[in-house]
């Protein structure tokens, strides 16, 4: 004896059609966790011909950030932010209204934008050597010691304080 199927090919599509529905709708939340984070706009001035700089650019952005490049150097954006001259270097940027000054490292940055602080921004003075943008292979693996510095204007806005923000030994 033989058994006939009594489900007609229509009606087998619409139980496979409302089968694949149900599967995307359980997958569809693992993959909106999967996706990217939307990157933090940064935007950056700095001297159009200077290589440790543009090496610092491609560490941000490999570190979740969109950078806006301005090849115009950044002395007068630094006095404009109002960092004195001896917090400076070869690159000053602007993200979500904080002030980052030189060759800061992106978890600094990350750290700086989760903890908030009533402060101008953040600052690696000079260009020491192992900081990012400074450690490429011309460098010989070479890491000097560095602080980034948390700068705050003072009580009387007419000079900054700094603090140690992190310590690289």
């Amino acid at each position: 004896m033989r058994l006939e199927h009594t489900t007609s090919a229509p009606s087998r599509r619409a139980a496979l059609r409302r089968l694949a529905l149900a599967g995307m709708a359980l997958a569809a939340p693992s993959l909106r966790a999967a996706a990217p984070a939307a990157r933090i706009p940064v935007e950056v001035w700095k001297d159009p011909s200077c290589g440790c700089c543009q090496d610092w650019v491609v560490h941000m952005e490999q570190n979740g950030f969109a950078v806006t490049v301005r090849d115009t150097g950044n002395g007068a954006v630094r006095a404009k932010l109002g960092l004195p001259a001896r917090l400076g270097s070869c690159h000053t940027a602007v993200v979500e209204g904080y002030a980052v000054e030189g060759h800061v490292p992106a978890a600094d940055v990350h750290k700086l934008l989760r903890q908030k602080p009533k402060a101008l921004g953040i600052a690696v003075p000079g260009m020491p050597v192992g900081s990012p943008g400074m450690d490429g292979p011309a460098y010989g693996g070479r890491k000097d010691p560095y602080d980034v510095l948390l700068v705050t204007k003072n009580l009387m806005n007419s000079d900054v304080t700094t603090q140690t923000f992190t310590s690289y030994r």
